[in-house]
């Protein structure tokens, strides 16, 4: 990942932006912790697997949604479906878009 990026990524921010990014009906459902807790988790994910190195992209987050659906109940933190978590991935990855332009480029 580039320098200038990881420079500029807030957590706050993206936490911010997607808690307003989600539908109503999930923004009772998740806590700004949860948020959080989420981002921290696919971080996890991230560095742990070549995530960014193959080419599936749909098999590559379902494992990630799988991770941290799994993750989540071993630590007790939210009753999140994986279509939830979904959620909070695209709201991160529209707030990178609307803060940094297109990731695919």
């Amino acid at each position: 990942m580039d320098e200038n990026f990881i420079d500029k990524y807030d957590d706050s921010e993206a936490v911010s932006f997607i808690l307003n990014y989600l539908p109503m009906e999930l923004k009772e459902k998740f806590t700004e912790d949860d948020i959080y807790y989420i981002l921290d988790v696919s971080e996890d994910y991230y560095e742990r697997s070549n995530f960014f190195e193959t080419d599936d992209d749909e098999a590559e987050e379902r494992e990630l949604i799988e991770y941290i659906a799994r993750e989540a109940a071993k630590d007790k933190v939210g009753k999140f479906t994986k279509e939830d978590i979904l959620f909070v991935l695209r709201g991160e990855e529209a707030c990178f878009e609307s803060i940094y332009g297109d990731l695919d480029e």
